[in-house]
């Protein structure tokens, strides 16, 4: 059974920063790109980030670049995602998610985690 569990949400104040991690079981690890997805009350969901199965290409929304870095471990089965100088706008909760390519379009992953929330305050 593939299992993708979200941690290290919480409240911040804007500016502050969160290191989400995603720990994966139950897949090949390798063989999968991850992503990072998020969703704002009211809003639809959005893609931030994804990396490959290599580890050496990572892709970012516009409004994450150069304050979101996402990064995998591929012996502890995680992926991560430091956040930085961070907005009232990046209030969401964040979903991990596995599939075949880092792509942007959620409909292209397999598997997807139950979401962490973060809360971003002035």
């Amino acid at each position: 059974q593939v299992q993708l569990v979200e941690s290290g949400g919480g409240l911040v104040q804007a500016g502050g920063s969160l290191r989400l991690s995603c720990a994966a079981s139950g897949l090949p690890f390798r063989d999968y790109a991850m992503g990072w997805f998020r969703q704002a009350p009211g809003k639809e969901r959005e893609f931030v980030a994804a990396i490959s199965r290599s580890g050496g290409s990572a892709y970012y929304a516009d409004s994450v670049k150069f304050r979101f870095t996402i990064s995998r471990d591929d012996a502890k089965t995680t992926v991560y995602l430091q956040m930085n100088s961070l907005k009232l706008e990046d209030t969401a909760v964040y979903y991990c998610a596995a599939g075949p390519l880092p792509v942007g379009l959620g409909n292209k992953y397999y598997y997807w985690g139950q979401g962490t929330q973060v809360t971003v305050s002035t």
